[in-house]
């Protein structure tokens, strides 16, 4: 019997860590105390502000579709928390409001990938990146990148890795699951290599505000016609709303919204109204203290590691997360991390979700913890090691 479903569908990779989740709840539901460093997803509710304004949109009955770009008001605030924090003019216009991150990737690779085209992308990254050029028939050309590099794409391997299939360059910053940052000079050679190839250039933003001791520079600050996907998950902490927008070159923006109107209609309307409350004074104040409590835990993790013979090269300046080198234990990732699910009860993800260059000896530790839950994770880790057979 020929196999009943799209090629596409088997080529879109499973998350190697599900199955370390599903057995970590398994665990967790007999009993056990299972700590989590493996979901890139904030410990933190929803900040108050926020969840009062989804309420009262709800009470006022704010149910209904909106117009497939988003609440004129929410692009308006946007585009306003670009001059704030950025000093960029942003014209509304170019903003669109997409359900998630996601749907920003699932606009902009639609948009810009042919089938047989591809863009280019770091390896180790985040994989849904790769399965969304696969879902639209065309393909990531995945660039080996290490510590020498910053685990980041950079105008010199755009032009070493660019063929006439490459139609443009995806980078992330900060990026998952390494927490670097392309600087501002970083992203204006990448705009550059890109546009003398008259390629697209396409900057990952979603950890923006989650930096510490810097602020990345957004790519707008150095290149007009860059597109960029960002998200209200990871600073704003809006994980469950599933909101996301992308900024879009003007003449994009028709194109966009003609994609928009037929993938997914809109956004969600009540998700779209609370996020107007993130851009309030009192939000951002509380937005900010978790970023330093992030700072504090990233300043206490990373040591830690270190300490017990895990090998990071580069210190993360963002997101929440440290990608560590476990050769010196021996061993392969996946079951590295089986050992400390079932001996220690601590859940952290394989190298091989994020890809393929060296990806059998790395792990990622998300650090979506309480510092006394790092604390103990540590311990868990020191004991853990002491059992491990590579």
């Amino acid at each position: 019997m020929a196999y009943p479903y799209s090629a596409r569908s088997r080529a879109i990779e499973p998350f190697h860590v599900m199955a370390l989740l599903a057995r970590a709840n398994e665990l967790q539901a007999a009993g056990h105390d299972v700590i989590h460093l493996e979901i890139g997803e904030p410990d933190f509710t929803t900040a108050a502000p926020i969840v009062e304004a989804g309420q009262a949109a709800l009470a006022a009955g704010h149910t209904r579709y909106t117009a497939a770009r988003g609440l004129p008001a929410l692009r308006e605030a946007i585009a306003g928390f670009y001059g704030q924090r950025y000093g960029v003019s942003v014209d509304p216009e170019r903003v669109l409001i997409t359900p998630g991150g996601s749907g920003a990737l699932l606009l902009a690779s639609s948009l810009l990938v042919d089938p047989g085209k591809h863009w280019l992308l770091a390896d180790p990254g985040y994989p849904c990146n790769r399965h969304f050029l696969r879902l639209v028939e065309g393909g990531a050309q995945l660039v080996p990148v290490g510590p020498e590099v910053n685990y980041q794409l950079n105008a010199d391997l755009v032009q070493r890795h660019w063929n006439h299939d490459t139609v443009g360059a995806l980078v992330a910053s900060p990026a998952n699951p390494t927490g670097t940052v392309l600087g501002r000079n970083d992203l204006a050679s990448l705009s550059q290599a890109t546009r003398e190839r008259h390629g697209h250039l396409v900057v990952d933003e979603i950890y923006h505000g989650l930096t510490y001791g810097m602020q990345a520079p957004s790519v707008l600050e150095v290149d007009n016609e860059a597109f960029v996907l960002n998200s209200f998950s990871k600073y704003f902490g809006m994980t469950g709303w599933r909101l996301g927008w992308l900024v879009a070159p003007p003449s994009a923006v028709a194109d966009l919204e003609k994609l928009a109107q037929n993938l997914y209609i809109s956004a969600p309307s009540m998700a779209q109204h609370a996020a107007l409350a993130c851009f309030q004074p009192d939000t951002l104040a509380i937005l900010e203290e978790r970023r330093a409590a992030f700072a504090r835990r990233r300043d206490y993790l990373l040591p830690a590691l270190r300490g017990l013979g895990f090998g990071i090269a580069v210190e993360p300046q963002g997101a929440f997360y440290l990608y560590a080198d476990i050769s010196a234990f021996g061993g392969d990732a996946f079951a590295f991390c089986r050992h400390f699910l079932e001996t220690e009860h601590l859940a952290f993800t394989p190298g091989l979700d994020f890809g393929r260059h060296q990806a059998g000896h790395h792990v990622r530790f998300a650090y979506t913890q309480s510092l006394p839950r790092l604390e103990q994770a540590v311990q868990r880790i020191e004991r853990g090691l002491r059992s491990w057979q590579g």
